[in-house]
């Protein structure tokens, strides 16, 4: 038995909660894995896991060897690191889960001196709206923006996005356009944007003069991914809220106009987050700092569309 590998694949599984999630991110069969925690099991002598067909519960000895045995991986990470710290060379692979509006318009156009700068590090990027298991899916980052709601997570603020209300000239036409938030009660079609964590439909936020409002009207469209949020507004579906920078291309063109500028939401920050279990490696490190150099002008931009 290698002992070590058999380590690595147990503290895999406790934290993703199952053998094949586990197996999955360490890109090992399941029986494989399975095979290491038992002979590790055999090894130690004690039971780490109580497995049944629905549910995988570590047992008081498995949390007493899965404490030990992350302190034990880290270091030997540390002393891996201080070595490629002192010959420059950061290294490895590197999961980041980003949304998709987010990944297409500021950090994939960014990505390329990233990738030049650190040659060795491997990126891979998750490309979706919906909440992750940063610990659960093996991932090293995520960048989101919003309020944070959990103590667990570690946070590294990236700037504040301007968010703008916009809608497809078509649509302007059949409807008018309106000249303060109250009136998109009075007839108007709202694309919303639904969480998909939550399910809810974000409301309209507006701000004017320090004072915010929300209108909260039944939307006509709901879509719960940025890219597609946005395509909803410019096919002429109905008006949308969205970030500036997001809608940059589309104001530039024409095929959407900025409405209720005066009335724009407080900016929306974004941040870097991390579990707080999570060892911070020199990879990720140096991704943290390289990504406060260029994202927060990039997801600062209004898109320079005139008020409507």
């Amino acid at each position: 038995m290698d002992q070590l590998l058999a380590m690595h694949a147990f503290v895999r599984v406790v934290e993703a909660g199952s053998f094949t999630r586990a197996a999955d991110s360490l890109d090992m069969p399941i029986a494989t894995v399975s095979k290491q925690v038992q002979e590790l099991e055999a090894h130690l002598g004690v039971r780490l896991l109580q497995r049944t067909t629905r549910r995988l519960t570590v047992t008081p000895e498995g949390q007493d060897y899965h404490a030990k045995s992350t302190r034990i991986l880290r270091d030997l990470e540390d002393i891996d690191a201080s070595f490629k710290l002192a010959q420059g060379k950061p290294r490895g692979h590197l999961r980041v889960d980003v949304g998709g509006s987010t990944a297409r318009d500021v950090l994939i156009p960014l990505l390329p001196d990233f990738m030049a700068r650190y040659p060795e590090i491997r990126v891979d990027l998750g490309v979706s709206d919906r909440a992750v298991d940063l610990v659960g899916d093996n991932v090293d980052c995520v960048i989101r923006g919003g309020p944070l709601d959990s103590s667990s997570l570690v946070a590294r603020r990236l700037g504040e996005a301007v968010l703008i209300t916009c809608a497809a000239p078509l649509y302007l036409r059949q409807y008018g356009t309106p000249a303060y938030p109250e009136e998109l009660k009075n007839g108007h079609r709202l694309v919303s944007y639904v969480s998909s964590q939550t399910g809810r439909a974000m409301p309209f936020r507006f701000t004017r003069d320090g004072e915010k409002s929300e209108i909260k009207v039944e939307h006509r469209v709901g879509v719960n991914e940025s890219n597609a949020h946005l395509a909803a507004g410019v096919a002429g579906l109905g008006i949308v809220q969205t970030f500036g920078y997001a809608a940059e291309a589309a104001l530039r063109d024409g095929s959407l106009v900025e409405i209720l500028r005066p009335w724009r939401p407080a900016p929306y920050p974004f941040h870097l987050v991390y579990p707080q279990s999570r060892h911070v490696t020199h990879r990720l490190r140096v991704f943290m700092d390289w990504l406060l150099e260029g994202f927060p002008a990039r997801v600062a931009r209004d898109g320079g569309a005139a008020a409507g």
